[in-house]
């Protein structure tokens, strides 16, 4: 296990538009406030996009996403946590269930997913830790790395 501590920092409260993208708007959103660190909890409605849903095979490395697409407006609980790429710019990595008609489709939540009619976040920053996301090779992916 890898760590960093940090202290409670400013609370924003925000209203996504409809179509707005996640996690395009709340990424934007943080660099302009200059928040590095935080967490984010996301409800409403999700009207399209795509969503990985776990590796095609669970012992390929790099992994083979398996991605689904969202047609149509779904109810969204997530939470995500934001952390600053190797430029320092924040990057959102977003889980969330989203649900249709009694279906439910949970994973990470791609560019380009869009806000149907209304999302609501809550953005906690943490503030004092240090942490990156930095692409590991063998993964394929950008992982968080505390105390970087």
């Amino acid at each position: 296990m890898k760590m960093t501590e940090g202290r409670a920092g400013r609370v924003f409260v925000l209203r996504l538009e409809d179509g707005d993208t996640v996690p395009d708007t709340i990424e934007r959103f943080a660099a302009e406030h200059n928040v590095s660190i935080g967490h984010v909890i996301l409800i409403g409605g999700i009207g399209g996009g795509d969503v990985v849903v776990g590796p095609r095979k669970s012992d390929a490395t790099p992994p083979d996403p398996m991605v689904l697409p969202i047609d149509g407006a779904h109810e969204v609980a997530g939470i995500g946590v934001l952390a600053p790429d190797e430029t320092g710019k924040p990057v959102l990595h977003i889980h969330a269930a989203l649900g249709r008609s009694g279906k439910t489709t949970t994973g990470c939540l791609r560019k380009g997913v869009k806000t149907w009619l209304v999302g609501e976040a809550i953005i906690h920053e943490i503030t004092g830790a240090k942490a990156v996301r930095r692409k590991n090779r063998e993964a394929g992916l950008s992982l968080l790395e505390p105390g970087t």
